[in-house]
């Protein structure tokens, strides 16, 4: 499936003074000048040579007056910025700096692009030579760390020419909103789940099920025991005898993907985690991510994975109250949508609405449909509400019920304790670990299909879960 371009749009501006008196001595200007003190030193000997010193001072501040006045205004340059693909978590993403010199000198540039913490943790600082009526470019790369929309700000350059005894200050205004998208699967790795896609789809068609589902598939005489709603009176006025319509299982159904935006889905955790031989831990590598995040992650994996296997799909996002609701679609405009949708997705600090969201849904889609209920379990005495608004799906849907697990509570439940103090710890995440599984036990029990997985194999696993869901064909 091919998407619409994802790319921040290009920005282009000329730039203009930093501020009123924009301009400075270089390092080399300095130093020429600290280096007339060294007419100091014959001058203990014959007096008239110390006043080589300031005619030596003067003569350096002169030739930067000349530098200077031949530098061209900051009006003489424009700044530009373009990306070369979709910002996401993840991965990295090219920024492409434009210079273009308008002015008669070749200029030796250092520029501080000033992104928000979330794409860079600090201003990236940068150096380019630029040649008069000649575009300079430059790349570098940074990795993203949270989904949303984020303001860049201005474009610093400091600029002098080869003799580099005055620097003059220059700043372009390339503010604009970037939007970061959840992370994007491997295409390689997609591509074994699309393969199998494909089979379980031949295998449908080379076994249609015929006379379940509301799809039709052909006609036929009509037999003792047929629907009198299945007659095809325009066919059995031609024929003049009664003729029925033959339906199969449909093929296509609605796909909804539930998202749990609650304070329990604020948790990070690694990306990546190594066995150790007292359980599994977080390795060092990159920043964690919040359990939100993984779920957009595999959200957008199942999405293309849905859409490809011929399936419609929605998304609802919620926290306190709804966030982001699209309806069953198909399309890569529709990928688009529900892709710019997961990117605005943000975890609260209070507690989710799950009965709210469960009564929406509902409201949403009254028909069969199959839904990946991305969630945590609160950890309480009473039962958690999420259970009650599963329940309540049930009676109408098939649920893929997600719990995403906390890897570092593994860990303690696992581990072999030393003292008391551990002793108690490694009770406690037993003890919760344990309730997790009753809970999700008895939803099984009612026929949810439920998972209890660590962030780092919730994609897959899920992937895995909707094809088997597929192949069975229980929606």
């Amino acid at each position: 499936m091919i998407l619409p371009s994802l790319h921040p749009a290009p920005i282009s501006a000329v730039c203009e003074r930093r501020r009123r008196w924009s301009f400075a001595l270089t390092p080399r200007s300095i130093g020429l000048l600290l280096a007339g003190f060294v007419w100091l030193i014959p001058g203990f000997w014959d007096g008239r040579l110390a006043y080589a010193m300031p005619a030596w001072d003067a003569l350096v501040l002169l030739f930067a007056l000349l530098d200077g006045l031949r530098l061209p205004a900051p009006a003489e340059l424009t700044a530009s910025r373009s990306w070369s693909n979709a910002p996401a978590l993840g991965s990295e993403s090219e920024i492409e700096l434009t210079i273009e010199n308008r002015g008669q000198l070749i200029l030796d540039c250092r520029l501080v692009d000033d992104l928000p913490p979330a794409l860079a943790a600090e201003p990236a600082t940068l150096r380019l030579t630029a040649f008069p009526r000649v575009p300079a470019r430059l790349r570098y790369r940074v990795e993203p760390k949270e989904r949303g929309d984020w303001e860049t700000g201005w474009l610093y350059a400091r600029y002098r020419s080869p003799l580099g005894l005055i620097e003059r200050w220059a700043r372009a205004p390339l503010i604009q909103t970037v939007r970061v998208y959840p992370a994007l699967r491997a295409g390689e790795e997609q591509q074994i789940f699309l393969a199998r896609s494909r089979q379980i789809d031949l295998q449908l068609r080379r076994s249609q099920q015929r006379g379940l589902g509301r799809d039709f598939e052909s006609l036929r005489e009509y037999r003792e025991g047929d629907d009198l709603r299945d007659i095809c009176w325009t066919a059995t006025a031609r024929h003049g005898s009664p003729i029925a319509r033959q339906y199969q299982t449909e093929r296509s159904q609605p796909v909804w993907i539930v998202l749990d935006c609650g304070r329990l889905m604020r948790a990070r955790v690694a990306m990546t985690r190594t066995p150790k031989k007292s359980g599994w831990a977080p390795s060092p590598g990159p920043a964690p991510s919040s359990k939100l995040d993984h779920a957009c992650t595999t959200a957008v994996a199942l999405a293309q994975l849905a859409l490809y296997s011929g399936d419609r799909v929605g998304l609802l996002a919620y926290g306190q109250g709804i966030q982001q609701r699209l309806l069953p679609g198909r399309g890569a405009a529709h990928m688009r949508q529900l892709i710019e949708s997961l990117a605005l997705a943000r975890a609260e600090a209070g507690e989710a609405d799950h009965l709210r969201a469960t009564a929406v849904l509902n409201r949403l889609q009254p028909r069969r449909s199959l839904i990946l209920w991305i969630t945590d379990l609160a950890e309480t005495a009473m039962r958690p509400e999420v259970i009650d608004g599963a329940l309540q799906l049930l009676r109408r849907h098939v649920l893929l019920f997600v719990a995403m697990a906390q890897p570092e509570v593994e860990q303690i439940a696992q581990s072999r304790p030393k003292n008391i103090n551990e002793l108690f710890r490694a009770a406690a995440a037993q003890e919760m670990a344990g309730r997790r599984e009753l809970l999700l036990a008895r939803l099984h029990e009612q026929g949810a299909l439920t998972l209890d997985l660590n962030p780092e194999s919730l994609t897959s696993s899920v992937l895995n879960q909707y094809l088997n869901v597929k192949e069975r064909a229980m929606v």
